[in-house]
């Protein structure tokens, strides 16, 4: 671990408030979790081993590649989670993968808004590698990932992998963007970055529901449509080894649940009235609708729906040889419950790029242990890349590093920057130590070792730092696109 990182009592188990202390926060779910999600009771939570410092496993084989299945929550906050320190959200399906594999504190995604974080995750390169990442985020037809560049999926596939995409894509929409453009075999989804949950009506005030580039018609509530597909697919009698990107819409606005169908159709005929595209923004937006309770019960919906998902994987068989990833697109917004953080979604501050991650592995990574090392979107998919076989393309260098190393070996990882640029401010993480420049352009300096709250500003004692590391995100930034205009 580099020196310093995660010392932050609140980042650390052993002085977490208690109700998210006790086996990772192993609590009881509420009438939104299925049957057939598995759930964790008290006397499970009570016998379950503390969570510990992550080492590798030692002595495991490699085996066969596994299955990836890579799961995206929509606005979810770094704190949403009872395993991360929620005090009225009880997500116990999610809380029994963390204590099955890996928590990560310091994970972070590749932006602060969906869109560029995606492009990140698919490419495993900074947003502004690419026109359509420049888009912060896409909001119309002319945007989107170019279908020559390569993704995972894509590089996956070239390595024997299926590869299949159910959810949320929000990297341009038809025709001449979608996600069986860029390397899936599959694709169920919306491809803007919100809709409607019941009438999927979306951003662009029209229906966006697809079954491959065809529009398909379901009206129930979404989460259940996309939990229904993604449970079909990993139950399925796979002949080589899979790519499943499930990206939930869940628990972005409009702040509507199952059974919301009234408040669904009141937002849906202000679409379908919209004379503009900011009425129809405003319809999405839900500014007039929500609360904490409301939000409450989406983030507990999302957990049942991964339980599902993961009691179907385990049904087939494919449990021990799949890695799942769990991680959330940028930080939360409005509902969330972010403390000790500060900052949201559209802002680089911590609150707007840490996000909450576990992965699991159980044929080569132990469970119940807690991750400090600093990562982003873009190490994970150089990790799955590295774990599948697969070779990135080499016109196209990654900007992530893998950590397969760390998780199966027990390999140091190298001392390396974490770069985040967006219109309105910058930041770059090197160890505990954080530079950020608000959208004022004042420059700052924190230690995330001692102020993961981001309130003492160091700047004006640290300036020789300070200097370095603001020289160091600009000679990264000079490699990446203009934004334009």
């Amino acid at each position: 671990m580099i020196a310093g990182q995660g010392a932050d009592p609140l980042t650390r188990l052993d002085h977490m408030p208690e109700i998210s202390r006790r086996a990772f926060g192993g609590l009881v779910g509420g009438g939104a979790v299925t049957a057939v999600a598995a759930t964790t009771t008290a006397a499970e939570a009570a016998q379950a081993p503390a969570e510990r410092p992550f080492r590798a496993r030692t002595g495991g084989s490699a085996g066969r590649r596994p299955n990836l299945l890579v799961i995206l929550g929509d606005d979810l906050g770094w704190a949403d989670l009872s395993s991360y320190g929620a005090p009225h959200i009880r997500t116990p399906n999610l809380d029994r993968l963390a204590r099955q594999g890996v928590r990560f504190t310091d994970a972070y995604s590749g932006s602060s808004t969906c869109s560029p974080t995606r492009f990140s995750l698919y490419t495993g390169r900074y947003p502004g590698r690419t026109k359509g990442g420049l888009a912060e985020p896409i909001a119309n037809r002319t945007q989107g990932l170019d279908p020559n560049h390569p993704t995972l999926a894509s590089l996956l596939r070239k390595a024997g992998y299926a590869t299949a995409l159910i959810g949320k894509w929000h990297c341009g929409w038809l025709p001449d963007y979608s996600p069986t453009k860029s390397g899936w075999d599959e694709f169920f989804g919306n491809h803007g970055g919100v809709l409607e949950y019941f009438s999927k009506l979306g951003q662009l005030g029209d229906h966006d529901l697809y079954e491959g580039d065809a529009e398909y018609q379901d009206l129930r509530y979404y989460t259940t449509v996309l939990t229904e597909r993604a449970v079909e697919y990993v139950s399925r009698d796979h002949d080589r080894p899979w790519l499943l990107n499930l990206n939930f819409t869940t628990p972005h606005w409009p702040w509507l649940a199952e059974g919301d169908e009234e408040t669904g159709a009141e937002i849906a005929e202000k679409i379908r009235n919209a004379k503009s595209q900011a009425e129809v923004s405003a319809a999405l937006n839900h500014y007039d609708g929500g609360s904490v309770a409301k939000y409450t019960e989406m983030v507990q919906s999302l957990d049942a729906a991964v339980g599902e998902v993961l009691a179907a994987l385990r049904r087939s068989g494919q449990e021990e040889h799949t890695l799942v990833y769990f991680a959330s697109d940028n930080g939360g917004e409005r509902w969330s419950y972010l403390w000790p953080l500060s900052g949201e979604k559209f802002v680089l501050q911590e609150g707007g790029i840490r996000v909450p991650t576990i992965v699991r592995w159980p044929h080569r990574i132990d469970g119940h242990q807690v991750s400090h090392e600093p990562n982003f979107s873009p190490d994970w998919t150089a990790t799955f890349l590295d774990v599948a076989g697969a070779r990135p393309d080499p016109a196209y260098p990654l900007d992530g590093t893998s950590l397969a190393g760390y998780l199966l070996r027990g390999e140091r990882l190298p001392e390396r920057d974490l770069f985040w640029r967006v219109r309105a401010n910058r930041a770059l993480r090197r160890g505990r130590w954080k530079y950020y420049q608000d959208a004022a352009g004042k420059d700052h300096l924190y230690d995330l070792g001692a102020d993961l709250r981001e309130q003492a500003d160091l700047a004006p004692d640290e300036p020789d730092l300070l200097a370095e590391l603001k020289a160091a995100w600009e000679r990264t930034a000079a490699g990446l696109l203009p934004y334009p205009g």
